[in-house]
């Protein structure tokens, strides 16, 4: 129950704004249209945020949906957006409980009759908006004839929905139509962060407590000194990253040549925690850009940059227009797809041993042991153990997505969960099957071995010709490089989970049955194919 000392009446009742996965003060539309209304009548804002004690609670049957290094991140981000609050005169309450009881409980003690909040686009967050709006109403704070107590906007895309030259229900089933249509649509200049904040201290509203990780019950992550970077969540970060990466290191006129870097932190971008998580807009971005290519230079490096930002607003605009339908098995096309599933005893090992970084596939283990380490991967090791996951163990890619929703400090529903669609040849831009070559990918992006080494240290001695098929050195070969022969004994590297190429034909086959069975899938054009051409 919150406690106030003091209830503004008539039209100074407060605003309030309810922060989501929008924890910046720049460019935010529903605190601009907060502070505005409340100008009008001298209202105060107040800032607030929820922590659901749900999203941090392991089950029997799953980890839980925010792990520790996001979770980290996140009260970073709080602390930072609490500090930029407090530097503007007002302040960040926060309050540990569900959105559909804290917000209506405050509004309530302070009479407050409009909640301003940034829409999100999946089933799971518009519920939870509805739930607010109904409990708002069953507190009598929405009198006849006003206007709706919840208001939505909208400041998680690059461009703006009222701009796309097509009606949401007319969204391209790919990528490629939709890039053509919106190309030359120009997108608008961020909005400014206020200079100033109207006070809740006439309020006297308790702040709340920043939680600890250990108070959500999670432990504190160790920094692992091989990560490329530490990522410091909040605004300012994410500000300071665009900065020094694109100006000060001058790393945006050859991203398109380095973004598949393994190693060096600078070789991408590495925007995407804070624009996941709403520390930094999209179109900030894409104005830092331009700028960039006013003042120094434009190539098809600095495009690139503009081209993911446009698959970033595809995805959000697929998850809105397609619903439930990005989560399902079969996905967009809802192909009949026999995935294997954790009741089956040996994919229940199989995948515990993709999720530890242990299948016998460095390029696959190196990745997932970063994963684990530090709560981020590049795109390119996504892209091949997504691809490893469904395409040769052939397992349900939901439980890719979700242990990616656990662990990743970037988690974005919609990129994450389009990209483990598309990836899986369930989502957009079905291609019949293809599947990365792990040997051979290994082979292109990391030709000397150093991100094996990196994040395998049994396999430090390997020389570059064996780093990525240690399943292929002799007993000789595994003394002199200092391997161990006993795939039991700690700190082995063990043997291939699966054969490779069989695994993956033998996927490839049911694939092209579950296509040609869809008559979904035959009206799209999927051609129902296998090709042993891989990437």
């Amino acid at each position: 129950t919150e406690r106030v000392s003091e209830t503004p009446s008539g039209g100074r009742a407060p605003i309030i704004v309810w922060f989501r996965n929008d924890l910046r003060l720049h460019d935010h539309p529903a605190l601009r249209d907060a502070v505005r209304t409340a100008a009008l009548c001298g209202a105060p804002v107040v800032p607030r945020y929820c922590l659901d004690p749900g999203q941090f609670v392991a089950t029997r049957d799953a980890p839980p949906r925010t792990g520790l290094h996001r979770a980290r991140f996140l009260l970073e981000s709080l602390a930072a957006l609490r500090t930029s609050c407090r530097e503007r005169g007002s302040e960040l309450t926060i309050r540990m409980g569900r959105a559909a009881d804290v917000i209506p409980s405050i509004a309530r003690a302070i009479g407050a009759r409009r909640v301003f909040y940034h829409e999100e686009a999946t089933f799971e967050e518009l519920a939870q908006a509805r739930a607010v709006s109904d409990a708002l109403r069953d507190v009598a704070l929405h009198r006849a004839g006003e206007t709706e107590p919840l208001v939505p906007c909208r400041s998680h895309t690059m461009l703006e929905l009222r701009d796309l030259p097509f009606e949401l229900g007319d969204l391209p089933d790919v990528f490629t139509p939709y890039r053509r249509l919106v190309n030359d649509v120009s997108v608008r200049a961020p909005l400014e962060a206020p200079h100033t904040l109207p006070s809740v201290s006439s309020l006297s509203l308790e702040a709340g407590v920043l939680p600890t990780l250990h108070d959500l019950g999670l432990a504190e992550p160790p920094h692992d000194p091989r990560a490329a970077m530490r990522f410091d969540g909040g605004e300012a970060a994410g500000l300071r990253r665009v900065q020094e990466w694109i100006w000060d290191r001058d790393r945006l006129s050859q991203y398109k040549q380095t973004r598949n870097g393994l190693l060096a932190p600078d070789d991408s971008s590495k925007l995407s925690p804070w624009l996941a998580l709403g520390c930094l807009s999209p179109r900030v971005v894409h104005a830092e850009v331009r700028r960039y290519e006013d003042e120094r230079v434009r190539n098809a490096d600095t495009e690139w940059l503009i081209y993911e930002l446009h698959w970033r607003d595809y995805f959000r605009w697929l998850a809105e227009q397609r619903g439930v339908a990005l989560f399902r098995a079969g996905g967009l096309p809802n192909l009949s797809l026999a995935w294997r599933t954790l009741e089956e005893p040996d994919v229940a090992e199989a995948f515990e041993r993709w999720c530890t970084g242990r299948t016998g596939f460095p390029l696959v283990d190196a990745a997932m042991r970063e994963l684990l380490a530090t709560g981020y991967t590049t795109n390119r090791a996504r892209q091949n153990v997504a691809s490893f996951l469904t395409r040769v163990l052939g397992i349900d890619w939901r439980l890719g997505a979700s242990w990616f929703e656990t662990q990743l400090i970037d988690y974005d529903v919609c990129s994450n969960w389009g990209n483990w669609s598309y990836v899986a040849g369930v989502g957009t831009d079905a291609r019949g099957f293809r599947f990365f070559n792990v040997h051979k990918q290994a082979l292109d992006y990391d030709p000397t071995g150093a991100f094996a080494r990196h994040w395998l240290p049994e396999l430090a001695g390997v020389p570059d010709a064996r780093i990525y098929r240690p399943d292929l050195l002799t007993d000789e070969e595994r003394r002199v490089f200092g391997v161990s022969p006993n795939s039991e004994a700690d700190g082995a590297y063990p043997p291939p989970v699966v054969d490779l190429l069989p695994a993956a034909e033998a996927n490839g086959v049911r694939y092209v049955r579950a296509v040609a069975d869809a008559s979904d899938g035959i009206k799209r054009g999927v051609t129902p194919r296998f090709s042993k051409r891989n990437v």
